[in-house]
Order: C-alpha cells, then structure tokens, then sequence
C-alpha cells in the first residue's frame, strides 16, 4: 500500500475511464466475445462448474472477514473483554469490505446509476438501450450493472493481502490480483458485468483500501494503535452491556478509563 502503487491505480482509472468513456463499444465488444449469437444467450452462464466457482469466490472472500465479523460482534456482546483480534485489523477489514462492497456498491452506485447489464441489452437481445460508464441515464430500476459488487468483494483481498508479512506480500498481492480478476472475468462471460464494471470495482476498492490502510496504519495525525481500536469499542458498546447488566441486579458503573499511553 505504497505509492507506487496508488500512482499506478489512479493512472489505470484515467486510461480505462478515458479509453471507454470515448470508445463505449470495446465494452460491447468485450462482452461480446462470450455471446452467442444463434442461441441469443450467454453459454457459460449454464455451466455449473463454473457458477459453483462464482459463488465459491464469495464465500471465501467472506470467510477471510469472518473473524474480523466474529470479533466484533463478541466484543459487542462482551465489552469487558478484549477483542479477540488486533484492533486496527478488524478496523481496517471491516471498514473496507463495507465501503467497497457495501456502501459504495450496492447502496450508492447499483441503486442509482441505471446502466442496464449485458444481458438486458438491445445489443444481446435484451430490452434496453446500452448504456457508457459515465452515463447513469439507463433503464435498469434497481441492482443495476455498474460497477460490480462481486467484483469489489474479490478485489477486497487486496486488504487482508496489505496485512501479510513483508517478506510474503508482493505473493499475496499477486494471489488477490488473480482472485479479483478471475471472478471479474466470470462476471463478463456470464454476462453479468461490463469489463468497466469490474475494472472500475477494482479499482475504486483498492483506493478505498490504500485510504484505510494510510489512516489507520501510516498517517501520523491519523494512525491510533490496537488498544485505541479496542477502547473506543468499549466505550461504544458499554451502555446496552451496562442496561443488560442492570437488568440481571448488577450495575457494572461506566466504561473503564484506558491507561494513559506510555
């Protein structure tokens, strides 16, 4: 989480937004090459095998937030009790995957940009009238095509990927690299996605995830520390813990005031 690689991120937002924006068609053209025109239908789409590895790519991109999830919601239950994980991990994860696959996606863009998918185009015997990335004037209603939730949730590893070793990293940004693009690709052959839906997905995720990682872990005016994490959890959670506490005859008084930093 570098610059070198905010630089390359920015500049591939630029070229592909600029190229596409231009030229709409290379997306018809892309989405294209998995269509067939004499059944009018996307073939891989049928294929089990392969909708199997699309769902599969889900679960195991919420399976690696799945401890981040647990420790909060016992840290929830239980706020006298430390977290069961690094703070500023289950900060940092949990925040980027509700951001980029939540928020950003399906809350903010999918809801109100109405770019129809490939598969409810004119162009690929759907109803619709094809739409460019910047444009948000299409028909689609609602869970439209731009820009992808999966995709940003596949991308996302490229968070637990920034929390490796040093000497493993570069392997583990490599494998997010593949993980993200490969279930990006079944979106475009399944006819899911435009190649700017994912490639803009995974884009926007990685800078969501460059951002958190340098306010949570670089930034000197921003950086907090595992126990800060941890105590600001407490405090936040104290008062129902304190009500329910209550409620059994035994009133545990305030949150605990954190010991000074040394």
């Amino acid at each position: 989480m570098n610059r070198t690689g905010l630089h390359i991120a920015l500049a591939l937002f630029a070229a592909i937004g600029l190229v596409f924006g231009l030229f709409p068609g290379l997306d018809l053209w892309l989405s294209g090459l998995f269509y067939d025109p004499a059944t009018k239908t996307f073939p891989m789409r049928a294929d089990q095998e392969l909708e199997f590895v699309r769902n599969l790519a889900m679960w195991i991109a919420w399976a690696i937030a799945a401890p981040s999830i647990f420790a909060l919601v016992f840290k929830m239950v239980r706020p006298d009790r430390p977290l069961v994980m690094p703070g500023r991990t289950v900060a940092f994860l949990l925040i980027s995957i509700t951001l980029s696959a939540g928020i950003l996606t399906n809350l903010t863009f999918k809801t109100h940009w109405g770019r129809p998918r490939p598969v409810a185009v004119a162009e690929f015997n759907g109803p619709w009238q094809f739409k460019a990335w910047w444009d948000p004037r299409g028909a689609c209603p609602k869970n439209c095509s731009f820009f992808s939730g999966e995709g940003a949730t596949a991308y996302w590893t490229f968070a637990p990927a920034a929390l490796t070793p040093p000497s493993v990293r570069p392997y583990a940004y490599a494998a997010a690299f593949v993980f993200g693009t490969v279930t990006s690709g079944l979106r475009i052959a399944f006819g899911g996605h435009f190649f700017t839906d994912v490639a803009i997905a995974g884009l926007v995720t990685f800078l969501v995830i460059w951002l958190l990682y340098a306010l949570i872990y670089r930034w000197a005016w921003s950086r907090t520390t595992d126990a800060g994490v941890d105590a600001a959890l407490t405090r936040a959670f104290w008062p129902l813990y304190r009500w329910r506490q209550k409620r059994r005859g035994r009133d545990v008084g305030p949150a605990p005031t954190p010991a000074p930093a040394v």
